[in-house]
């Protein structure tokens, strides 16, 4: 599972009973057919065995639930309030790398990450819902530290791996909130929210000659 449960006040119902939530990005049906062929030839390859993530569940977690920092009487109702203030455009996301994390719980998770451009576009997102979050009464720590990823599978420790992919792109349109359910392995779409149109590329401006070097005074015609 992508999110984590985080210590919160008992007063919330849904955290106590071992639900948590995150926001995220969908990959469209043909990415989500490239990223599940590109996860069943690196299990192979490597002869990884363990836990797949299936092929709807697969997503890329833009923004963890924040940590209450003032009393809510739900946590769930103060994240669609922060989602609802997000104003963000679309934008590209291209996965062109495999590697296996580390993490201190005991599972190695196989991720495809994002390249540094569709990183940059992402944080802008994270660190919007992360803000809108602060306005609604839940503080997130650690935005800026980041890596975007689409996670594969759960295997055990194999060495490091870190290797190139055939790039796997698709528009982000939206994003979500996803509600999961701790010890289950089960995950639902909350809501969702549209993002703006990208905005256009700026023409350069073709009547602006001051950058025209200067050609002198041209000879009068005889």
């Amino acid at each position: 599972m992508e999110a984590r449960l985080i210590p919160v006040p008992t007063m919330h119902r849904e955290l106590a009973d071992g639900v948590s939530f995150f926001f995220a990005v969908l990959p469209d049906e043909q990415a989500r057919a490239a990223i599940a062929g590109a996860s069943e030839r690196f299990r192979k390859s490597h002869r990884v065995s363990g836990s797949a993530v299936g092929i709807d569940s697969l997503h890329l977690a833009i923004c963890p639930m924040g940590n209450p920092i003032r009393p809510l009487p739900s946590v769930e109702a103060a994240l669609l309030a922060a989602a609802g203030e997000v104003h963000a455009h679309a934008f590209d996301i291209t996965l062109d790398a495999a590697m296996r994390f580390s993490v201190n719980d005991g599972r190695f998770p196989f991720v495809l990450c994002a390249d540094s451009a569709s990183t940059e576009s992402a944080l802008k997102l994270r660190l919007a819902l992360a803000e809108a979050q602060r306005r609604c009464g839940l503080a997130v720590t650690g935005v800026s530290s980041y890596l975007p990823h689409v996670i594969l599978l759960h295997g055990h420790a194999i060495d490091a791996i870190r290797e190139s992919i055939v790039p796997i792109r698709w528009t982000v349109r939206e994003f979500v909130l996803v509600r999961c359910f701790f010890g289950q392995g089960r995950q639902e779409v909350v809501e969702r929210w549209s993002l703006g149109p990208a905005p256009a590329a700026r023409l350069p401006d073709i009547l602006d000659l001051s950058d025209l070097p200067d050609l002198g005074d041209l000879p009068e015609d005889e």
